[in-house]
């Protein structure tokens, strides 16, 4: 069964909120998937590309940092700890050049004194440990590079997408569509996590980074003093797997929502079935169910079982938000 930590956002209006073009977060989902068991939904092509890209026995270096019972990274390795930096180069020379001293004392701390058997290698030889991985993350990025560089008017849109929420107050949808391993509610946020926590945003700001490797990516920090940051996929991330390019959306609601639950929220000018709207917009009443609960939790419908028909309407912040972004 999944298991997921919270973040409790607060009030929704209340909140700061980024969106940062991250590539390390994107490098650290590759290598995650493609490298140490983790699933992110990388495409099969992308991800023999990236193993036949790295250093023979690369798997059984990154082993220590992905095993179940200890999945986690010390900051010192991770090109993600530096938020604002998004040039990655300067990341990975800051990254091989760490001191082994530094690594073994995050150890230390991380594990509360007793570092696990898994990560025995490492402080029996850290120094190795820190070239050898600093070698597989740039391999890794080689390879993906010219990815990453299409994917630049993906993430562009993406930025404008989520500036158009806040100042339209629609970031409810916007937190409730960030990817299927997301959950949105209320004011609290759902991500998966093998060993959960329930975290307070408290002062922080709230960063989103989208993340160029799969539909399934899911990768977060709760725990800087700074800002709180969660990475999840890009939308439009399937047009970078043909020869199809992504075209800016111009409809705002479109691009705040997405184009089936803009949809389905235009189709609820007035109550309707879930199967009216199913055959209405050409989808299954599975689909049209799913997203129907996404854009619930957003608070922007109500579902309400009539007789043998389960019927949705718009709420009143619904109805306001189609008003505002459909003028």
């Amino acid at each position: 069964m999944a298991r997921f930590s919270e973040l409790c956002l607060g009030p929704l209006e209340t909140v700061p909120v980024s969106v940062v073009a991250q590539p390390g977060v994107t490098l650290m989902s590759l290598v995650a998937d493609a490298l140490g068991g983790r699933s992110q939904g990388l495409h099969p092509t992308w991800r023999r590309a990236l193993r036949s890209a790295v250093p023979e026995g690369a798997e059984a270096v990154l082993r220590p940092l992905f095993t179940p019972e200890y999945s986690m990274v010390p900051d010192c390795l991770t090109p993600t700890a530096p938020l604002w930096e998004t040039d990655l180069s300067v990341q990975l020379e800051r990254l091989a050049d760490v001191p082994p001293v530094q690594l073994l004392r995050e150890l230390e701390t991380d594990f509360g004194g007793t570092v696990p058997r898994q990560w025995q290698s490492v402080v029996d030889r850290p120094k190795a440990f820190i070239h050898a991985y600093a070698a597989i993350l740039g391999a890794v990025w080689e390879a993906f590079g010219p990815i990453w560089a299409r994917a630049g008017s993906l993430l562009a849109q993406e930025t404008e997408r989520v500036g158009v929420a806040v100042v339209s107050n629609a970031l409810p949808p916007v937190l409730a569509g960030l990817g299927p391993k997301i959950r949105f509610a209320g004011e609290t946020l759902y991500v998966p996590d093998p060993h959960p926590e329930t975290f307070e945003r408290g002062a922080r700001r709230v960063v989103l980074v989208p993340i160029v490797s799969g539909y399934g990516a899911s990768v977060f920090s709760f725990d800087r003093s700074d800002a709180v940051w969660f990475g999840y996929p890009v939308p439009g991330l399937n047009t970078l797997w043909t020869t199809r390019e992504a075209t800016a959306e111009r409809d705002r609601l479109k691009l705040v929502v997405g184009t089936l639950r803009a949809g389905i929220l235009r189709e609820l000018a007035r109550p309707c079935t879930m199967g009216s709207l199913a055959a209405t917009l050409n989808c299954t009443p599975a689909t049209v169910t799913y997203h129907c609960g996404q854009l619930e939790a957003a608070g922007l419908i109500t579902r309400e079982r009539q007789g043998q028909h389960v019927v949705a309407r718009h709420t009143a912040s619904g109805g306001a938000l189609v008003s505002l972004l459909s003028g």
